[in-house]
């Protein structure tokens, strides 16, 4: 199986509020290439975000991997690790579940804005398609320019 990475971050602004506008990215990684996806949300909350970003990443991969999954949403790691319980946002879950089915996954917790090169590129991309409204193939590859040469096992 392949070894991929996946750094993913959500983005609502405006979080809850009528005019919130969310969006997923993720950023992966296999054998020191990256590129990016990600996916406009329009009015999702930003646990919503955190749990497409996942899912847009995993399901970017076009066959079964070996993945560890980075992000700074404990909310995800804890809920698919099974230590936190479902009790909303199902249908953004079973979205994610579908995902992660084909691939033997590590969930991995980094703190958010702490200096995290490829964290921070996917939280930066993250926000500007929030901004932007839509997907621009610009933002994802000014996102993957930012991370420059770092290795997947950063």
């Amino acid at each position: 199986m392949k070894e991929v990475t996946i750094f993913c971050d959500g983005s609502s602004l405006g979080n809850g509020l009528k005019e919130t506008r969310a969006a997923g990215v993720a950023l992966l990684g296999y054998r020191g290439l990256w590129r990016g996806v990600g996916e406009f949300l329009g009015q999702a909350t930003n646990q919503q975000a955190e749990v497409a970003a996942a899912s847009v990443g995993l399901e970017a991969l076009r066959e079964p991997c070996r993945v560890r999954v980075v992000t700074d949403s404990r909310y995800v790691v804890e809920t698919m690790s099974g230590r936190f319980h479902r009790e909303s946002n199902l249908e953004w879950w079973e979205r994610l579940d579908k995902a992660a089915r084909p691939h033997k996954i590590s969930w991995e917790w980094a703190k958010g804005h702490a200096g995290h090169v490829i964290q921070e590129a996917a939280d930066y991309a993250a926000r500007r398609i929030a901004q932007a409204g839509r997907v621009d193939e610009s933002i994802l590859r000014d996102a993957v320019d930012r991370i420059g040469v770092v290795e997947d096992k950063e």
